[in-house]
């Protein structure tokens, strides 16, 4: 099945699961994982349709939290509490004014996906957005992909330009992926 049609797929899964549930679960493990790598500066999303939704995670795990903002091609970091303003996608993004910071300072980053395979690699929406963020990030990153069992698949078609998360985050706990042979 080529990406168009899992995309299609995985949104149409992903419609009949108990998100609400599922969230709360992952965010569970989460904060566990986050603690014991003492993890104090995080990357959320802010989820939109029924996307695992990170938010509870800052009620639960003390950190300093950020969320992205989508610009051309290209994802910057901004500090919450912010400003927030409605993406054209539908999402909530940091107000274009709002004070920006380094990636660099972050220590683990939370990564939205259609579905995810073992080895990490993630079927978005197609925009590359999180793919070119990911490569810029320190090797020292925790980069975790936050995903429903429902929709860890055996194996996504995947290019060349494609950036795997090094964890995987489902309503049964956080694992490390697969190492590539």
């Amino acid at each position: 099945m080529n990406k168009a049609k899992l995309r299609s797929w995985a949104k149409g899964i992903r419609k009949g699961l108990p998100v609400a549930q599922l969230s709360a679960q992952v965010v569970q493990h989460l904060a566990r994982f986050l603690a014991s790598h003492q993890a104090r500066h995080i990357l959320l999303y802010s989820a939109f349709g029924s996307e695992l939704d990170p938010a509870e995670l800052q009620h639960c795990y003390p950190a300093t939290y950020y969320l992205p903002r989508a610009r051309t091609y290209a994802l910057e970091v901004h500090p919450l509490p912010c400003k927030l303003v409605k993406h054209p996608y539908g999402f909530w993004e940091p107000a274009p004014e709002t004070p920006k910071v380094a990636p660099s300072v972050l220590d683990a980053v939370l990564v939205p996906g259609l579905a995810f395979d073992p080895w990490g690699r993630r079927l978005g929406y197609g925009q590359g957005f999180y793919d070119r963020f990911l490569a810029g990030l320190p090797p020292s990153t925790l980069t975790i992909g936050l995903v429903a069992e429902a929709l860890l698949l055996p194996e996504l078609p995947h290019d060349p330009w494609d950036v795997p998360v090094r964890f995987l985050a489902t309503e049964q706990g956080v694992r490390p992926v697969l190492q590539a042979l």
